[in-house]
């Protein structure tokens, strides 16, 4: 891998305790194969083309057009997300271009704050070669941080051993159990995820299987096939889908309302008979 590669972050959260185990740091890569019509980060999934419409949605004057790439300056930036809305891409031009010193640098000054790192996304594995480097490097700098990625498990990771080996826990997004299904609501059909899990499982690295039960998805069959997958060892999360941050287009198939705090507790009893041991219920928004 070249030495002078880089990992676009969309950006870096601080403080979380529902990335992984502990209180970690998480880096949001962009970029993402997957277009979920309920994704809850739209402006993550496609790097920015600096075609410019974003310039003038912005009222502080923070971004702006030199030499053909928009120049993003952070420290009038308001963070109010005018620019999020106004790209039609679903984009950011907020993007950060980021080296292995960069990242170590920020990951130092929270270390002793934190338990980890986890590396989300957009999808984190379509920079395994960048993560292969991160981590290795952390394991040898900072080797009492953890080490995890959330992935959709959208990307094949037999190539990428080393990464495997390198991470401490995987966390992958398990959508629709039906791949049709899969396919109609994110673009890809199921079938890499299940290899994904299977891979990740065999490796001992299967940290948590998460699903988000969504209106217009057969929830039922989803529960069921993600507390089949996850058995009496691994985390399985069950999250009530929110509309909040979905792009308009997403609520025309999923409508604006998720499940109840009943109809959850539902599927939380379902996913105890289908075999699931460990369970995390999210509470829907009231």
């Amino acid at each position: 891998m070249s030495p002078d590669i880089r990992l676009p972050v969309n950006r870096i959260l601080p403080f979380s305790c529902v990335d992984g185990p502990g209180n970690r740091l998480v880096l949001f890569v962009q970029g993402c194969p997957l277009r979920c019509s309920y994704c809850h980060n739209p402006e993550t999934i496609n790097i920015c083309n600096h075609c410019g419409l974003c310039i003038p949605a912005c009222p502080a004057g923070a971004l702006s057009l030199e030499e053909e790439r928009i120049l993003w300056k952070e420290e009038i930036c308001s963070d109010c997300g005018a620019c999020l809305k106004a790209c039609p891409r679903l984009s950011s031009p907020r993007v950060r271009s980021c080296s292995t010193d960069d990242l170590l640098s920020r990951i130092r000054s929270a270390a002793p704050f934190i338990s980890g790192v986890t590396v989300s996304g957009g999808e984190a594995t379509l920079y395994a070669p960048f993560l292969i480097r991160l981590f290795a490097r952390m394991e040898k700098e900072l080797p009492d941080l953890s080490r995890f990625v959330d992935t959709n498990g959208a990307v094949d990771l037999s190539p990428y051993p080393e990464l495997i080996a390198y991470s401490d826990g995987f966390m992958v997004d398990l959508k629709a159990a039906d791949p049709d299904e899969h396919k109609a609501m994110s673009g890809q059909d199921n079938r890499q995820v299940l290899r994904t899990i299977d891979l990740l499982k065999a490796a001992g690295k299967l940290y948590e299987i998460r699903s988000v039960i969504a209106p217009g998805l057969d929830g039922t069959a989803l529960v069921r096939l993600g507390a089949s997958l996850a058995g009496k060892d691994i985390l399985y999360k069950l999250i009530p889908y929110r509309m909040y941050g979905v792009r308009p287009e997403g609520l025309d198939l999923h409508g604006e309302r998720g499940p109840d705090g009943n109809e959850m507790e539902e599927y939380r009893r379902l996913a105890e008979k289908a075999g699931a041991a460990r369970l995390t219920l999210v509470k829907p928004d009231l």
